[in-house]
């Protein structure tokens, strides 16, 4: 059975400081990204036991435990993309078109998405994503790791907002967290995944 692995970061721990510890980088990647891989996996192991006793009477849990680790283990592969030690500035290309187009312009993209991200309540995620029904950007909040997406969003561009992810370095202060990640934000990766996705959503839906 095929199984989910933690991925090598494309940078040291300490790549993307000051803007995200050192120390933070390392428990949010080898601890909390390393649980979410475990779980998914633990998870399929149990849906491929209930199948071949034809005992489903977990299934409900055993569907949200999957749905919940894999959103983790998906949505950390995208995060660590999303970021480099070179990142910063504002997109170009057909990115920025896109940008301009849907929300009016970069600084009016960058308002949205932060209060997004601020106003989540609970643990979360702030997402830039292709809508593929539409052929447009939203933003979203992502309640948890799984929860609340609608379906045919493919994921551009994710800031994690767990407590994980800033409370070692920034406290409760949770805008100096979001406006010090956008220095580190990698504008090339998320070209990359836009591009994709208008390839791949071609006349899909």
């Amino acid at each position: 059975m095929t199984v989910y692995t933690l991925p090598d970061l494309d940078y040291d721990y300490s790549a993307l400081a000051p803007y995200i510890a050192p120390e933070i980088m390392e428990l949010h990647h080898s601890k909390h990204h390393a649980a979410y891989v475990a779980g998914a996996n633990t998870a399929l192991e149990k849906l491929a036991e209930a199948r071949a006793s034809g005992d489903f009477s977990n299934i409900s849990k055993l569907e949200k435990d999957l749905a919940f680790n894999l959103g983790g283990h998906i949505n950390h592969s995208v995060f660590w993309k999303n970021m480099t030690p070179a990142g910063g500035g504002q997109p170009t290309g057909p990115l920025a078109q896109a940008i301009e187009q849907d929300f009016s312009g970069f600084a009016a993209f960058q308002q949205h998405f932060n209060q997004t991200a601020l106003s989540l309540q609970g643990s979360g995620w702030a997402i830039l994503a292709w809508d593929a029904l539409s052929g447009r950007l939203n933003v979203h909040q992502l309640y948890d790791q799984q929860g609340n997406l609608p379906a045919a969003q493919i994921p551009l561009l994710q800031l994690d907002m767990w407590e994980h992810a800033f409370y070692l370095q920034y406290r409760n202060v949770k805008a100096d967290y979001v406006q010090a990640w956008w220095n580190v934000v990698n504008w090339d990766d998320v070209a990359a995944r836009h591009q994709r996705a208008l390839t791949q959503t071609a006349g899909l839906l």
